[in-house]
């Protein structure tokens, strides 16, 4: 149950997470954004980073372009879009309004029995 709640979580803040990771100078290959995000434990799976950069980039908060690799075929790197960083800077303001929120509430004392809070 953990898992599954945790990787609900994720789901719902990957998005962001990768915006994050493309708020760059340089565009960014795309297995190299999977490695960041499994580095830092926030990959939901394997392939779910694919499927949500080709959304991102359909909405135009990304761009991707093919680059020429050293070996195998070309890469598609990311960079984000005027709109890719609007969307961050609100995804921000969201995550940190219901993460402060969230904090709040699950570190607060237990309510007392026969108290107003407990119902």
């Amino acid at each position: 149950m953990v898992a599954e709640r945790r990787s609900l979580i994720l789901r719902g803040v990957l998005d962001v997470c990768l915006l994050a990771l493309l708020d760059t100078e340089d565009p960014v290959y795309g297995y190299e954004l999977t490695e960041r995000l499994a580095a830092r434990d926030l990959l939901v799976s394997g392939g779910s980073s694919y499927p949500l950069l080709a959304r991102l980039e359909k909405t135009g908060l990304v761009r991707s372009e093919q680059r020429p690799s050293p070996a195998g075929p070309p890469r598609k790197y990311y960079s984000l879009t005027a709109e890719g960083r609007a969307a961050l800077a609100q995804g921000r303001h969201e995550w940190n309004t219901v993460a402060t929120s969230v904090t709040a509430l699950l570190n607060a004392p237990a309510p007392h029995a026969g108290g107003e809070d407990n119902r």
